[in-house]
């Protein structure tokens, strides 16, 4: 059994005046006492305990402010002031959730206002999370801390949530299948078939544009407002255009972990990113591009998806994946970004797509037995936390031609 660990998203649907207003007043008097026990200098639960226990907010929220401020001050976080607004955090005791599939709104959730009063608000789920939600309902999966805020006037609640999955049972016979993280084509998955055939390449190219957009247009909007000193239009503007990349790297990883699920016993294999962004040294505009781009967080979330389908997941050294040819391993050269040109004039692979390339090569390097669960290492795996993704991305030549979109078939030389 793998215990798993999810945080799940449900927007509240239209809460009328009454219930809106008492969600206000919660988080306002959450504000103040969190602002008040953190200048106060609290850095133990006891000293914030005598704080907090002044305001007008449920027990569930100040047993979980009690924990908080001191990982604020000195603790987990070592904050010097608070910057912007925090979420109201309630501990798993007081926040509920009912389930109601008759209704159009299936779901529902108990919010603590204060000790005696509690608000019952429709939400509406993240739709990839419904068995999760099932689950928690079912008492299959423990309620962890929760979390309200508001996004843009749109109220949210979060729950962290835990569950024990099955393993996939191993088998002698397993399928390695490379994955490619890019920038033309966001993923490229390929894996061999019995007789050692590339087969079966799928490549998420129109969503690797459409991310290299959204990163470009908010390096050149960010910029501009920073020069006229449009601080706070930056900073909601930047959130709008990370929450559509984040829609693109959830859908993509869940697609690529369905991939996976199709064959009787896979294994995706990764490259170990391990300290590839202090590694990196290609010039400052490079530099920047890749520093920016989603590794961390694609990996963090092929990982998870992973797990919860019991399929598991290697990383593989990625020296020269992208610079040797799949078939001889002799080193070649990248005429453009989407083409692999072999140097070997002996070997019959002349041309050949780039990222599938890639892949074949992360696929292989799995089954010569250079691969290693994560688990089993240690050291600072600090580029494949996850966390948010960091910084803009340079637009770059699409190279559309030449590049295969997902979902149609590869031609490959014989």
């Amino acid at each position: 059994m793998t215990e798993l660990t999810e945080t799940l998203e449900l927007k509240l649907v239209e809460p009328n005046a009454h219930k809106h207003r008492k969600l206000c007043e919660t988080k306002q008097a959450y504000q103040d006492a969190l602002e008040a026990a953190f200048n106060a200098n609290c850095t133990t639960q006891t000293e914030a305990n005598n704080v907090v226990v002044n305001y007008d907010l449920s027990g569930y929220a100040k047993n979980a402010l009690k924990k908080y401020v001191p990982q604020l001050r000195g603790g987990s976080y070592d904050a010097k002031e608070l910057h912007d607004d925090h979420p109201v955090r309630f501990t798993n005791e007081g926040p509920k959730l009912d389930h109601k599939p008759q209704n159009a709104i299936e779901w529902y959730v108990k919010i603590p206002h204060h000790d005696d009063y509690h608000l019952w608000l429709p939400a509406q789920p993240n739709p990839e999370q419904r068995e999760w939600l099932e689950a928690l309902h079912a008492g299959d999966a423990k309620m962890g801390e929760c979390r309200l805020f508001d996004r843009d006037g749109v109220w949210y609640f979060h729950i962290v949530a835990t569950r024990d999955v099955e393993e996939r049972a191993s088998s002698a016979s397993e399928t390695p299948i490379g994955v490619d993280i890019g920038e033309a084509s966001l993923v490229t998955v390929c894996h061999r078939n019995e007789r050692g055939s590339p087969t079966e390449p799928n490549l998420w190219n129109d969503e690797g544009k459409r991310v290299r957009q959204l990163r470009e247009t908010y390096f050149t909007a960010t910029r501009r407002l920073q020069q006229r000193g449009s601080e706070r239009i930056v900073e909601s503007y930047g959130d709008s255009l990370w929450r559509q990349i984040d829609d693109i790297l959830h859908t993509v990883t869940s697609e690529v972990v369905a991939y996976a699920d199709q064959f009787e016993n896979p294994v995706l294999v990764l490259e170990d990113l391990t300290h590839i962004r202090e590694n990196m040294d290609y010039g400052a505009f490079m530099n920047r591009r890749l520093h920016g781009w989603g590794f961390a967080k694609m990996h963090a979330q092929l990982r998870y998806k992973a797990a919860e389908k019991g399929i598991r997941v290697e990383t593989v050294n990625p020296a020269y994946t992208s610079k040797a040819c799949h078939c001889c391993g002799e080193q070649g050269y990248r005429p453009d970004q989407a083409t692999f040109t072999c140097s070997n004039s002996a070997c019959w692979v002349s041309e050949y797509h780039a990222d599938i390339n890639a892949a074949l090569n992360i696929a292989e390097r799995h089954l010569s037995g250079e691969s290693h669960s994560r688990e089993h290492r240690s050291g600072d795996d600090s580029a494949e936390e996850g966390g948010r993704l960091t910084g803009p991305q340079d637009s770059h030549t699409d190279a559309d031609t030449q590049q295969v979109t997902r979902g149609t078939p590869c031609v490959l030389k014989p």
